[in-house]
This record gives structure tokens, C-alpha cells and sequence, in this order.
């Protein structure tokens, strides 16, 4: 073993990688992957089912629980998920620890206040405030 190598063979393979950081963050990318897909074929399939798509058709769906709910959770989710893709990104592309604060900073507050606009807006429709 040399002077950087002071891990046992049992010690590296319990090891969390090279990141250390374990499989944590791919399991919630694959978890919300999963759900975007569950909820993206309820969002199409529910606008199938519509009679018509206009502006006022959209809203009324809006306005009930099972349209609302699951489109809150749809953007919820949606947002995560682009924040653990974006934040990838930066980490692997990005090699110096400031630029890369600072651009995991700025994605977070980008996906929170999206994600706020996002809701804001469906809460609006949801509880029938007028323009």
C-alpha cells in the first residue's frame, strides 16, 4: 500500500465512491424519472379525456381536486427533478469549488422561484381568483 492508499480492501469496497456520497442521488433521480412518467401519462391521458381543450375547459379541470392535486405534484416533482439533473452537470463540468457554489445557488433559486411561480399560478385557477 502507498502513503495515499490508507484504506483497507474491505474499506474501499464499502466505500461510497468516489464522490462520496453513495447512490442516494441516483436513486432520486430514478424515483422522480419514475413518477414524471406516472404522472405525464395522467396529464395526457386526463387531456384526452377532455371534451374540448379551450381556455375555459383547462381551467374548470383545474379547478377540481383530481386535476389540481396531481399537477401540483407534477410541478413539484418536475422541478426537482431538473434541479438534480442541472446540479450534475455543474459538478461534473465545473471544477472550481466557487464557480460551482455559486452556480448550484443560482439553480436553486431558479427551480424554488419556478416552482413557486408554478404553484402560484395553478393555485390561482384551483381556488377561482379572476385575472
Amino acid at each position: 500500500m502507498s502513503v495515499g492508499e490508507s484504506a483497507t480492501p474491505l474499506g474501499k469496497v464499502r466505500g461510497l465512491g468516489s464522490a462520496r456520497e453513495g447512490g442516494e442521488h441516483w436513486i432520486s433521480e430514478r424515483v422522480t424519472s419514475a413518477a414524471l412518467l406516472l404522472l405525464g401519462a395522467w396529464l395526457v391521458a386526463s387531456l384526452l379525456l377532455l371534451p374540448s381543450l379551450d381556455h375555459g375547459t383547462i381551467v374548470e379541470w383545474l379547478r377540481g381536486a383530481s386535476g389540481a392535486v396531481p399537477m401540483a405534484l407534477f410541478i413539484v416533482i418536475a422541478f426537482k427533478h431538473a434541479l438534480d439533473g442541472m446540479k450534475v452537470v455543474v459538478d461534473d463540468y465545473v471544477h472550481d469549488e466557487g464557480n460551482r457554489f455559486g452556480l448550484n445557488l443560482i439553480l436553486l433559486f431558479l427551480a424554488v422561484g419556478g416552482a413557486a411561480w408554478a404553484l402560484f399560478a395553478l393555485a390561482r385557477i384551483a381556488f377561482g381568483a379572476q385575472a
